[in-house]
């Protein structure tokens, strides 16, 4: 078991550090006069090519790279070029908030799912099979962001049940704290609701259709015990590698419904500083981004070795 963690542990310091180099070419060059941005355009070229010493943008590509790497290992990844503010205090006091839709999202997405597959599988066609046609349908056809404003405009002004736009912290108050990321967190679950229920469904089924589940049945195992114990435990694998992936497509997706909600997460100021060429912000993210990651597959990949132990293997 030690050595499965240290492969995947290894694999995963292995790209990090290949989405950083790809993302800090990708900045350099699509970065344009980032010193022209911040001075203005009425800055003489004097002012510029100061600036422009100040921040190291004149030196090779692989001097600055070095230079981030190098305060990146220390823990230290800058300030901001436009706001001055370090990097680290401006993506943790918004992750937080990020980090609380996506993990809603995704507790959400896990439990319904589980609850659908099972009966779907289970009992077959009927009323589950056409919630999650429909849940399918809305949650492919249909963008999340025009999801959320159709939550909006039915239950936060219509029905007046939730606030439109802002974020409650919970420290500050729980019930406020639900109630700020209800809309957001459904807005966000129903495509993935779908994905995930057919998979389980779809698992399930094969695993109903093994020949050690009559085994199970004929000698008097009650049917629920089979089902939770047994059938679930081996449809959870596939399902829980769809289930990361789409973790991993809400912290994408995340950046508009924060936008649509007016939330103070990490999505404004990642949309924000790639525009402006921030390059430290920007590297900041990307490094979090790709760190939350690493640690997602990490969990998957241990679950995944826990319910079969033939993946620890591979």
């Amino acid at each position: 078991m030690l050595s499965f963690i240290a492969r995947r542990i290894a694999s995963g310091v292995v790209m990090v550090v290949a989405i950083s180099v790809i993302a800090y070419l990708l900045l350099y060059a699509g970065g344009g006069n980032i010193a022209r941005q911040l001075l203005g355009q009425d800055a003489s070229a004097e002012a510029v090519a100061q600036k422009s010493h100040e921040l190291g943008l004149d030196q090779p590509l692989i001097v600055q790279f070095g230079a981030w790497v190098s305060g990146a290992v220390r823990g230290d990844f800058g300030a901001s070029w436009f706001t001055s503010q370090p990097v680290t205090d401006a993506i943790l006091s918004r992750l937080a908030v990020t980090l609380s839709l996506v993990f809603g999202a995704t507790i959400l997405i896990a439990i319904i799912s589980v609850v659908l597959g099972v009966v779907a599988a289970t009992r077959g066609g009927g009323t589950v099979d056409t919630v999650v046609q429909v849940l399918s349908l809305v949650g492919t056809a249909i963008p999340n962001f025009l999801i959320a404003l159709g939550l909006v405009l039915v239950f936060a002004i219509n029905l007046s049940w939730f606030s439109p736009t802002g974020f409650v912290q919970l420290t500050d108050s729980a019930m406020g704290w639900i109630g700020s990321i209800t809309l957001p967190v459904i807005a966000l679950s129903l495509g993935g609701i779908a994905a995930v229920t057919q998979q389980i469904r779809g698992s399930m089924l094969d695993s109903l259709r093994q020949d050690y589940v009559r085994t199970l049945r004929s000698r008097g195992i009650s049917p629920r015990s089979v089902i939770f114990k047994h059938v679930l435990r081996n449809a959870g694998g596939p399902a829980l590698a769809v289930l990361g992936v789409h973790f991993v497509g809400l912290l994408g997706g995340v950046v508009i419904i924060e936008q649509v909600f007016a939330i103070p997460g990490i999505g404004q100021v990642a949309v924000t500083a790639t525009s402006q060429g921030d390059i430290p912000l920007v590297m900041g993210l990307v490094l979090a981004t790709a760190v939350i990651v690493v640690l997602l597959n990490l969990v998957v990949d241990l679950i995944q070795g826990w319910l079969n132990p033939k993946v620890r293997l591979s």
